[in-house]
């Protein structure tokens, strides 16, 4: 449930009419909704009460330092794969001591930074990442505490971009031979090795994904204990999915009645990464009608919004967005069009042959879903400067990021004297 709803004609965000947002900032513009955030944390974290857990919020999908704080004031912790995620979460006020860290590719530097920062578990991918951490908490001289991420080989029946369970992706290690890593992990004396972590996908859908990963994770977990190690944290990743369009996801106490039973037993500290069932329906993009025109078979509606803005559809082909006039007009005519942006890619588009009541030129649309993955993956290609974020709680909007302006993005570019003349 989110608040973007129509009061008669007008789309609001709680309490404030979009149209006045976008006079003051421009567009396009991503616009949260914080009452619809704060009840998505809670609805995921209180779901899974009855075990002792700590809820990661995944900052990949969305890092803004506002939308972390707001997470971190719930007693939240955060999930990151990358040094700048590591500043932004401390900077947002996250506890160190509530921070994994978790993807493929984490550098010396990055690993050193989190050390010293104190965070909780290092998620590890591979041998050589844990003796680089092993390492590097050596120099440090400090103690690593780490899960190792486990591939359970399970499908998760999601766009194969985002499944990260199944064997012949990057991530994890096999979990047949997960029980050989632990071992070597305890030959090394700067490492402990206190947890399990498995991730299988985003934009899960169906709860039997999530149920067959866990049995596999939760019987390793034993088999552990009967080695002698022991085994604190179970990370059972993120993943869960929204409805875009017109699936059904599962709801978080849905999801926690199939897993409970398995976590129970486990008898660890459960963490989760949920990112895009909290974030995801709780943010829009608001962009301006430039043009519309016809060519050939096909009507087009140019927004001043684009793919460097919103990449999910382009990225992933077939991904839904739902696209709402700011400004109802039960009398126009109905179309079927593509809804597209300025980049100079036959790629950018945000929709494609979709049935919408006919905009006119300077109308507000609203990109619906937008709120995990939207400004994250955004970029500057074409030179396009980045988009506002705006927050809004009950009567009163914040902007929580100046647009970028083109001074922006040409700092830290410099001309080398050779090319003065």
């Amino acid at each position: 449930m989110h608040l973007f709803q129509y009061r008669g004609e007008e789309l609001y965000c709680e309490d404030v009419p979009v149209r006045e947002i976008a006079q003051v900032v421009g567009t396009p513009f991503y616009l949260y909704s914080f009452t619809t955030l704060r009840r998505h944390f809670h609805a995921f974290d209180e779901a899974f009460a009855e075990v002792p857990h700590l809820t990661c919020f995944s900052v990949k999908a969305n890092s803004n330092v506002a939308i972390l704080r707001i997470f971190a004031a719930e007693g939240g912790g955060a999930d990151i794969v990358s040094g700048g995620e590591l500043f932004r979460a401390l900077r947002a006020g996250v506890p160190a001591s509530k921070i994994v860290f978790a993807g493929v590719g984490k550098t010396p530097e990055e690993i050193a930074s989190a050390l010293d920062a104190g965070i909780l578990i290092f998620n590890v991918e591979s041998s050589q990442e844990l003796e680089v951490i092993d390492e590097v908490a050596r120099r440090r001289g400090r103690t690593a505490r780490v899960a190792l991420r486990v591939n359970p080989d399970v499908d998760p029946r999601t766009d194969p971009y985002v499944a990260t369970g199944l064997k012949g992706t990057k991530f994890g290690i096999d979990i047949a031979l997960a029980a050989a890593e632990f071992e070597a992990a305890r030959r090394l004396p700067n490492v402990v090795a206190e947890g399990v972590h498995m991730h299988i996908g985003s934009q899960i859908t169906h709860v039997g994904a999530f149920v067959e990963a866990l049995e596999k994770t939760t019987g390793l977990v034993s088999e552990l204990r009967g080695r002698g190690f022991d085994i604190h944290y179970l990370d059972v990743g993120g993943g869960l999915g929204i409805s875009y369009r017109d699936e059904s996801p599962p709801h978080p106490k849905e999801l926690a009645a199939a897993m409970l039973p398995l976590l129970n037993q486990a008898r660890c500290t459960i963490l989760f990464e949920p990112g895009r069932v909290i974030v995801g329906n709780a943010g829009i993009l608001v962009t301006k009608v430039l043009y519309t025109k016809a060519g050939g078979r096909k009507n087009y509606v140019i927004v001043d919004a684009a793919m460097n803005d919103l990449i999910r559809p382009s990225l992933y082909q077939g991904v839904y967005h739902g696209i709402l006039p700011v400004r109802a007009d039960s009398a126009a005519e109905e179309i079927v069009a593509d809804v597209v942006g300025p980049i100079c890619e036959s790629g950018d588009f945000l929709a494609v042959d979709r049935a919408m009541a006919r905009p006119e030129r300077g109308e507000l649309l609203a990109v619906m879903s937008a709120g995990a993955y939207g400004f994250s993956m955004s970029s500057n290609y074409n030179s396009r400067p980045r988009v506002a974020e705006v927050l809004v709680r009950a009567k009163q909007f914040y902007i929580i990021r100046a647009r970028e302006t083109y001074a922006d993005l040409v700092r830290g570019e410099s001309i080398p004297q050779f090319l003065e003349s």
